[in-house]
């Protein structure tokens, strides 16, 4: 999984018991690459940047690369029975979504089957194409009595409610699940780092922990990213650079940091605001203290990460990955309707490749 932020790859190893809805799936092992100057590339691509087709073809045979020499180090001797790739997202806009991936030489390398491109499936389909980690949220952290909400906060902060299970069938459940894109989130944060101090993040939030934010920064920044995860996935377009331009240098970058968390911390409360028991962080930017503290605010119910359930936030999306990868192989549809609204009836997901 190589995800927005565009910072490296994480691959995980996942145990699955049973198939279908009833699976369990247990978390091994993680391993995780930084990319060198293959990020900013990537980047550049993702920002539309005009680029030639050998450029984009050179680029593509280098990250899959890096796939390979990381699956090969995690399999250590073993042989996986499926491995399944996100791809990096280079542009997302429905009807329009491009996950990069070639997946023969990952194929040819370790002699398994891969999919990848998951999302394409739904799109095509008339839907979104995210958020596709629902059900794997669901596998992986429901619970007897709690609901539950799973927050990423990755490029983009996106949610999954699960509620509690009470004995009742998967295939009842699932019909309850909701999700959805809510609003940017490390994009912004990051670039912010990026533009004001030379910084790829905000440390744990130390930055914006230090300072105040003036109201009308953060009524400023409300005003764009409250539309933004009403009724469709985010993506190309959606990073806010704008508002950076408008205020960088009018204001310290820790106030433009701190409104950023604050912000952020508020769709997510708005969002969830007395539906959960339970809220559960993932992704980057639960590392950020700060956001972390304010979301525990916003929503009003215990915050922790899944980190203390058993997955590691930097494996989570790696690891729903290869979730969703099994439940397509067993005939699920892996994307559920009432989150990605598809007009159409959605094939099986992926782009398949065999040995």
């Amino acid at each position: 999984m190589s995800g927005t932020s565009l910072d490296g790859l994480d691959a995980a190893l996942v145990e699955i018991e049973g198939t279908g809805l009833p699976m369990q799936a247990r978390f091994l092992e993680l391993r995780s690459r930084e990319f060198d100057d293959l990020g900013g590339r990537l980047r550049r691509l993702a920002d539309q940047s005009p680029m030639s087709s050998g450029a984009i073809a050179r680029m593509r045979s280098e990250f899959v690369a890096v796939h390979v020499e990381l699956v090969r180090e995690l399999a250590g001797g073993r042989t996986p029975d499926l491995v399944v790739v996100h791809g990096q997202t280079v542009h997302h806009c429905p009807p329009l979504t491009w996950q990069l991936f070639d997946p023969a030489p990952l194929v040819h390398a370790l002699r398994v089957p891969v999919v990848c491109d998951l999302r394409s499936a739904d799109v095509a389909a008339g839907g979104q194409g995210a958020p596709i980690t629902p059900l794997a949220d669901f596998i992986l952290f429901r619970d007897a009595r709690e609901r539950r909400a799973v927050v990423n906060l990755g490029g983009f902060a996106n949610f999954t409610w699960l509620p509690a299970v009470k004995e009742r069938a998967a295939s009842e459940l699932i019909t309850e699940i909701r999700g959805g894109d809510i609003c940017v989130c490390n994009q912004l944060l990051n670039e912010v780092s990026r533009r004001a101090f030379a910084e790829p993040h905000d440390d744990r939030g130390r930055r914006a922990r230090a300072t105040t934010s003036p109201p009308a920064l953060c009524e400023s920044l409300g005003r764009l990213l409250a539309p933004q995860g009403r009724g469709r996935s985010l993506g190309t377009g959606d990073e806010c650079r704008e508002w950076i331009e408008q205020y960088l240098g009018r204001y310290a970058g820790d106030q433009l940091l701190r409104a950023c968390c604050e912000v952020i911390a508020g769709c997510i409360g708005a969002a969830l605001e007395g539906v959960a028991d339970r809220v559960l962080l993932a992704g980057g930017g639960a590392r950020n203290d700060t956001l972390a503290e304010l979301i525990a605010a916003a929503t009003g119910a215990p915050t922790g990460r899944t980190d203390d359930y058993g997955l590691p936030i930097d494996a989570r999306e790696a690891a729903e990955m290869a979730v969703l990868g099994a439940l397509a192989a067993d005939g699920v549809q892996i994307t559920l309707p009432q989150v990605t609204k598809p007009t159409s009836s959605v094939g099986r997901a992926g782009v398949w490749a065999y040995p």
